[in-house]
């Protein structure tokens, strides 16, 4: 997330009031945690802010953009713009190491990293995921790798439901895209 300030607010201020924004999905998660915030921008009154959802069909995204307005309007600047950016397209690679932490400590698998996908990224904007069941995603509860993906598909969209072999425990785990 860039912040840019002429003006306006502290920076330290504006990523304090954009922590308190939750995704209304994973409500342990930042939207900058999350890495939707793109780009911030602060001028005299003015308060830009751009958001690139996780992807195009998001149901949450108005909910965020409600949340966006109702904070910054809590700390007290009325004159908030946000738009959507849509390009490039949202990636889990830009969900901070403190969000994958609160997914885990929430339940939900963040997104493997691999090295081949860390190398890739950086060569190519767009990478290729094999959407076969992943064996080693460890298990958010206990730590295991003896996990089994039981749905392609989760509690939304952007999430397959596995089950962990070792503690039994069904957990959701946040597909890489």
């Amino acid at each position: 997330m860039t912040i840019r300030n002429e003006g306006c607010i502290d920076p330290a201020q504006v990523a304090r009031i954009i922590d308190t924004v939750l995704d209304p999905e994973i409500p342990v998660v930042s939207i900058r945690e999350l890495g939707i915030v793109r780009d911030l921008q602060c001028t005299h009154d003015h308060v830009d802010i751009v958001l690139t959802p996780t992807y195009s069909g998001c149901p949450a995204t108005e909910a965020i953009e409600a949340a966006v307005r109702e904070a910054f309007a809590d700390a007290g600047y009325s004159n908030v713009t946000v738009r959507y950016r849509l390009a490039p397209a949202w990636t889990t690679d830009w969900i901070t190491d403190e969000g994958r932490r609160k997914l885990h400590a929430y339940g939900i698998a963040p997104p493997v990293r691999r090295a081949a996908d860390e190398a890739a990224r950086h060569e190519r904007p767009i990478r290729f995921f094999d959407r076969r069941a992943d064996a080693s995603v460890p298990c958010p509860q206990c730590g295991s790798a003896q996990t089994e993906r039981l749905s392609a598909f989760g509690s939304t969209a952007c999430k397959s439901l596995y089950r962990c072999r070792a503690c039994g425990e069904p957990f959701d785990y946040f597909k890489p895209i």
